[in-house]
């Protein structure tokens, strides 16, 4: 089964390298009656999942090793059509770097199967491991809305706009935590994911690369100011 595409194999190591790292969200209450849930962030936030994206990181940790190298093998190909050095694929340089029979070519989809190979089980166990999670996720909506008299529980993208203090997504994820304290990471043979358990994936996993490009952006060293001359 192919969950991802071969372009972000990329992003998602790193999703899975950084995926204890906690997804902020404001603090959790509603606004008369009226509150927003969001589904990814509240399963991505549940420590069931934080614990099981390690489990599974030192699990696969050779092969996601094996990936990153890889990963780097095929950028130093792809380097390789850019003849003119000035960093970027031209079209001219591009119509190359699409002959089937360029030996480079060849040696990019040959990794691209590999890492594609690699990959797949890790995903599958990911996968595995948000199935069970969001098998929880209405009753533990039902719980919040109950123990705080909501009346309409709305997603934030159908709003244009909603105080922070209108998220119970932490609410929920608390709900999880006591639900669903802890899940498998191994799928049995026959585990067969539906569709929106692969959407529900896709989403949380969009939503790591993207805490994970924040956290890195937010690592980057600042300029040092200029001396002021005298």
């Amino acid at each position: 089964m192919t969950i991802k595409t071969k372009a972000a194999f990329a992003a998602v190591f790193a999703a899975g390298a950084l995926a204890a790292t906690a997804v902020a969200v404001p603090a959790a209450a509603q606004v008369n009656g009226i509150g927003t849930v969001d589904l990814p962030s509240a399963v991505a936030g549940s420590q069931a999942f934080q614990t099981a994206y390690q489990q599974i990181a030192t699990q696969y940790q050779a092969q996601r090793t094996t990936i990153q190298q890889r990963q780097q093998q095929r950028q130093q190909l792809i380097q390789a059509f850019d003849t003119n050095g000035d960093g970027q694929i031209s079209d001219a340089e591009g119509a190359a770097a699409q002959d089937p029979n360029n030996a480079t070519v060849r040696q990019i989809q040959a990794i691209d199967q590999e890492v594609q190979s690699l990959q797949q089980p890790i995903d599958i166990a990911r996968l595995y491991v948000v199935t069970q999670i969001a098998q929880q996720y209405s009753a533990a909506v039902q719980q919040v809305i109950s123990d705080r008299n909501i009346q309409f529980l709305i997603q934030p993208e159908a709003l244009a706009y909603a105080p922070d203090a209108a998220n119970v997504t932490p609410l929920v994820t608390t709900a999880l935590n006591t639900r669903v304290p802890s899940v498998a990471i191994t799928p049995p043979a026959d585990f067969q994911p539906s569709e929106a358990g692969v959407q529900l994936f896709q989403q949380i996993q969009q939503l790591l690369v993207m805490a994970a490009m924040q956290q890195q952006a937010g690592a980057q060293p600042q300029a040092a100011p200029a001396a002021s001359g005298r």
